[in-house]
């Protein structure tokens, strides 16, 4: 397990403060993938209503705050399989 996931699953839990009620993965390309739901976030590859795949740095500056989850998408840096009204959610939470 990614040390870089497990910090990254930390500051994740720290954003959300209970305030996801969905079920979204991030699948970070040659990492490891970390799931988010109601219980908070986790390293983990459970099934989830989105799937949310970007390379390490993007998810990073995603995670800082440097790059909106919705202009990386536009952008081509961010791929969406599943339910996009989850994944819009999960922006606003993240924001």
């Amino acid at each position: 397990m990614s040390d870089t996931l497990e910090q990254a699953a930390a500051q994740l839990n720290e954003k959300l403060d209970g305030g996801f009620d969905g079920s979204a993965k991030f699948d970070i390309s040659g990492l490891g993938a970390i799931v988010l739901d109601a219980s908070g976030a986790r390293v983990s590859d459970e099934e989830a209503e989105v799937t949310m795949t970007a390379d390490a740095e993007t998810f990073q500056e995603i995670l800082s705050g440097e790059l909106n989850p919705t202009a990386a998408f536009m952008g081509g840096k961010l791929t969406i399989d599943g339910d996009m009204g989850v994944a819009m959610k999960l922006a606003q939470v993240l924001a």
